[in-house]
């Protein structure tokens, strides 16, 4: 994936709810590939976001929570310029021992997609931490893939 980075303007909304959102011009799947959850960073007007795409009506969008849009002076009815990527190590970042071992589990792989990145992060040194010994590193491999087939978000200690 050369760059995951969507560039685009919109209208802040509000939905029934009384929640504030950013609505997507783009399926978060079309562009970053199936996921069971999207979470983004980026930015809203200059300003540093988090978030996770969630549906709206139609279509896709991030909420702006109320503190954050305090902040940031941002209300319904808004045009807004938006930057939005992946948050966190994504596959395609892997190191390639790694990524064949997620490609032959697609179970695994697809719930280490969903995972926010505080939990890929945490597998992703564990197994980084073994980089002087091959063999247990491939022994790490085995157990987070394993572990993430299980659907288990963090190895116990």
């Amino acid at each position: 994936m050369a760059d995951p980075s969507r560039r685009f303007t919109a209208t802040v909304v509000s939905n029934a709810k009384r929640r504030v959102l950013v609505p997507l011009p783009f399926a978060p799947d079309d562009a970053w590939g199936h996921k069971p959850s999207h979470p983004v960073a980026g930015s809203v007007n200059g300003m540093g976001v988090r978030a996770v795409v969630e549906a709206i009506d139609d279509g896709w969008g991030i909420v702006l929570g109320p503190a954050w849009r305090r902040d940031c002076g941002i209300a319904p009815g808004d045009e807004v310029d938006v930057v939005l990527y992946p948050e966190g190590p994504q596959r395609d970042d892997l190191a390639d021992d790694i990524a064949a071992a997620l490609a032959a589990e697609p179970d695994a792989a697809a719930f280490f997609d969903g995972l926010a990145q505080f939990y890929r992060r945490a597998y992703l040194r564990w197994i980084d931490a073994t980089k002087r010994r091959p063999d247990l590193r491939a022994e790490r491999i085995v157990e987070v893939v394993d572990l993430l087939k299980a659907g288990i978000k963090e190895r116990p200690r």
